[in-house]
């Protein structure tokens, strides 16, 4: 009986010691084990956050909230927060760095580690540079006095602007800009420069090379072919006569009836046809471009700072699915580099309009697929960097976001939603799906987690490693309506403890670890939070 007691006695000071760890969480690298998150207990990482950012140069590219923000960001479960950072803002001038904006930067990653919170940078451009939206500056943006052309959304531009499309194309050829090097080596010189300032952070998690790349004017090749698999579909399905060329582009240039068109491509079978018609143009330039840009900053960022994860985002198609032909990047020594992650974005082709809560689940299920296929074949852990985009109040988002995040358990995805803006708290699909109970850490393998928004179920499924010392993290937004008694731990373990918030029903539950390998199932019910439970009071 002493015995027990006694070990009982060891244990709960481990784990009380475990808790105050986990609010200094942020003092160890996070590393990669196969397709994998692990820190330095060898337990696997699950990523749960939000993109925080600002494309406003007159907040200097600056989130207005202060470090109160990230306190929220805690109370609502979030791990990590995919920080933006701007070209622009970063580099006024050719090789002359802002250093007030990067202390500005220094300031957010604190406020984050303050909250047990990590980071990863992420080098955001739309439409390439500040001069059509957001990213490069404009000593960087070599248009060659192409005319700029919008869309009825605002990503149309990529497809229809030849000033846009030229000012990648010169990214991609490395032109030379005013000082003589090229655009290219202006962005390695950019990188090793932050990387060189973060490379002892262990806040930082690593670095987004690029968001989005775009191919430039060869993306002119992908419409047609893309228009004409889907008239080659609808020839396929319906017998009717295949419609012109001018046709198909009146289809597509309306927002109207290019959304008509969607829903007769929600199937994956159709979709799918229509996708991998663009498969090798994509590859092309993923393979000719795409990866030896990466390569190049990578080299640039591994003679600073070896220890941070360089995460990869496919090329802009790939987020409608069409598959990746990206690789890891090799080291020095031609080795593969070890701390690569693929950091994929998704998004059904509804987002940005009208009919944003309506999307076909089975195409956002084939999107995700061929991501997960991706990462698989690279052996890398997938992040999904950026998904939903769901504005409004809608019931119907409530039911696209959990459609999501049940897709992201099954693949135990880590994620970073798209994105924060003031009072997303109140919106009823951000209380009723994105935050939810999920493993943060798991003392081994992870196997299986799901919650069931309706019933209010969570199960959690993992392989304990032999020797395991840390314990098992959950976390749960509406914790203080749980007890002890509702949870099930089979084998059951020796302690739970429970971690609360302050000013929140929010916490976390550590399961101590059995220390030998097998294993577990951790169960639990608890429904969402009422609407008066939800805030931060």
């Amino acid at each position: 009986m002493f015995k027990k007691l006694l070990y009982t006695f060891f244990l709960t000071f481990i784990l009380v010691s475990c808790t105050h760890k986990e609010n200094q969480k942020t003092t160890t690298f996070i590393s990669i084990e196969g397709q994998n998150f692990v820190d330095s207990n060898g337990r696997q990482i699950i990523f749960s956050g939000i993109n925080f950012i600002s494309k406003n140069p007159s907040e200097k590219y600056l989130p207005p909230e202060g470090s109160e923000i990230f306190q929220k960001f805690r109370s609502w479960g979030f791990n990590c927060i995919r920080l933006g950072i701007i070209w622009d803002g970063l580099e006024p001038e050719p090789g002359k760095y802002n250093e007030e904006y990067l202390v500005e930067i220094d300031k957010r990653i604190q406020w984050a580690a303050d909250n047990g919170i990590y980071v990863y940078l992420d080098m955001h451009q739309d439409l390439y540079g500040a001069k059509f939206s957001d990213g490069a500056p404009d000593w960087a943006t070599l248009d060659e006095g192409q005319p700029h052309y919008s869309g009825p959304v605002w990503s149309d531009s990529y497809m229809i602007s030849p000033a846009v499309q030229t000012a990648f194309d010169n990214f991609w050829k490395n032109t030379a800009v005013s000082d003589g090097i090229g655009i290219q080596d202006h962005y390695a010189n950019l990188w090793k420069h932050i990387a060189k300032r973060y490379a002892n952070n262990t806040t930082v998690i690593g670095y987004d090379i690029m968001n989005e790349p775009f191919l430039g004017s060869a993306a002119n090749e992908i419409m047609p072919r893309m228009l004409g698999a889907y008239a080659q579909v609808l020839v396929e399905e319906t017998g009717q006569a295949p419609p012109s060329a001018e046709e198909l582009q009146a289809i597509w240039g309306d927002e109207t009836s290019r959304l008509k068109a969607l829903e007769f491509i929600a199937t994956k079978e159709r979709y799918s046809k229509v996708v991998d018609a663009v498969y090798e143009l994509n590859a092309k330039f993923e393979k000719n471009e795409l990866q030896p840009m990466y390569q190049k900053m990578a080299d640039a960022i591994r003679e600073v700072d070896k220890n941070h994860i360089l995460f990869f985002n496919h090329s802009y198609f790939a987020n409608t699915g069409v598959s990746s032909a990206l690789e890891p990047t090799k080291l020095a020594d031609g080795t593969t580099d070890p701390l690569i992650a693929y950091a994929a974005h998704g998004y059904d082709l509804v987002v940005d309009t009208k009919e944003v809560e309506n999307p076909s689940l089975e195409r956002v299920e084939f999107i995700f697929d061929r991501i997960n296929e991706t990462g698989k074949r690279m052996n890398v852990p997938v992040l999904i960097g950026e998904w939903g985009a769901l504005h409004g109040n809608s019931s119907k988002l409530v039911e696209a976001g959990q459609q999501l995040v049940d897709l992201f358990e099954g693949h135990k995805f880590s994620n970073t939603y798209w994105a924060y803006y003031n009072n997303i708290g109140d919106n009823p699909y951000f209380k009723n799906a994105i935050v939810r109970p999920f493993p943060e850490c798991v003392a081994g393998n992870l196997v299986e987690y799901d919650y069931n928004f309706k019933t209010g179920d969570f199960t959690c499924v993992w392989n304990e490693t032999q020797g395991s010392n840390a314990p098992t993290v959950i976390y749960v937004p509406n914790l203080r309506n749980l007890s002890e008694k509702d949870i099930t731990v089979t084998p059951q373990a020796e302690q739970i403890v429970f971690e609360y918030y302050d000013n929140s029903n929010a916490g976390k539950l550590f399961v101590s670890p059995h220390g030998e390998s097998g294993e577990v199932t951790l169960k639990f019910k608890i429904l969402p939070e009422k609407e008066e439970e939800f805030a931060i009071k």
